[in-house]
């Protein structure tokens, strides 16, 4: 368990038994605990503070959890903290209602301290590996940029390696653009993780449901409305940018491409390509390589 943490909890709660009990657990984990006894004072401490973590109850008066927390997502200084509700009803409507909005996870009262703990510390995990990998984007400065925005690996397309080396190299990398066709929304980077990690091994919606622990309509109502695409959308579009990729920089047939993207297929592959792309794959292929090698002369 964390100790010695110089995390700010924000702990929003009206009933001064249960906020005093949670502070004083807390602070004596090493927390930097603050309390705020209803939902306008918690909004303020949090725009004041911008906590690493908020922790709040659904029903108060006057401002209730909900209203706090679509007023710090739509903040942009507090948009992306971790939320936990506490709620005292069991009721699915109420938890459904509460991750719709874009809460990180709830907790059912009454519950331990140790029970708290184990949530805070694993959304503070998940926080902390999402800010390593925007940080890791940002640094990242592609060696070769493509007209469809996708980076290249640069295998020897401008320095001569030879074509046995290209391929290992292809192989070694993962055929993989730059994964920065996901948008960057902290409550679905499991979802993007969870995809991109396996897109190429024929996954389906109902895949990343069980991945991420979500009902399929609800993981695609949620997804849907946090970025206006569907989850087997986001699969599709990742696969498309890997195909663009190796159909660009390597001689593989269609059929291996569709093979290691995922598609039983190649005439399912096919179809969808030319949707996406207003050409059949290999069309495309001779179009993009052709303007690749004119890239190269110029360098």
């Amino acid at each position: 368990m964390m100790s010695e943490s110089s995390n700010k909890i924000l702990v929003i709660e009206d009933d001064n038994v249960t906020r005093n009990l949670y502070l004083k657990g807390l602070k004596a984990k090493g927390f930097d605990a603050i309390g705020a006894d209803n939902g306008l004072t918690g909004i303020q401490r949090a725009q004041d503070r911008i906590p690493d973590l908020v922790i709040c109850d659904i029903m108060m008066p006057d401002i209730d959890g909900y209203d706090v927390l679509t007023t710090l997502r739509r903040d942009p200084l507090t948009a992306i903290i971790p939320f936990i509700f506490l709620t005292g009803s069991s009721n699915r409507a109420d938890v459904r209602k509460a991750m719709e909005l874009g809460a990180d996870d709830y907790l059912t009262k009454p519950s331990t301290l140790d029970e708290l703990l184990q949530v805070i510390a694993t959304r503070l995990q998940k926080q902390a590996t999402f800010q390593d990998w925007c940080a890791i984007q940002f640094q990242k400065v592609p060696k070769l940029v493509f007209a469809d925005n996708t980076t290249a690996i640069a295998v020897g397309i401008a320095v001569g390696v030879g074509e046995a080396s290209r391929k290992e190299a292809f192989s070694r990398e993962a055929i993989i653009p730059n994964s920065s066709i996901f948008p960057c929304i902290p409550q679905l980077k499991e979802v993007f993780d969870f995809i991109e990690a396996h897109y190429h091994e024929g996954i389906t919606l109902c895949d990343v449901a069980v991945a991420v622990g979500y009902s399929p309509a609800y993981l695609t109502n949620r997804v849907a409305k946090q970025t206006g695409e569907t989850v087997n959308c986001w699969i599709v579009k990742r696969r498309m940018a890997g195909a663009r990729f190796l159909l660009q920089n390597d001689n593989q047939t269609v059929e291996n491409i569709a093979k290691a993207l995922g598609y039983q297929d190649v005439s399912h592959f096919s179809r969808q390509f030319r949707q996406h792309h207003g050409l059949p794959p290999q069309a495309w292929r001779k179009e993009h390589q052709l303007g690749l090698q004119k890239q190269v002369k110029l360098w």
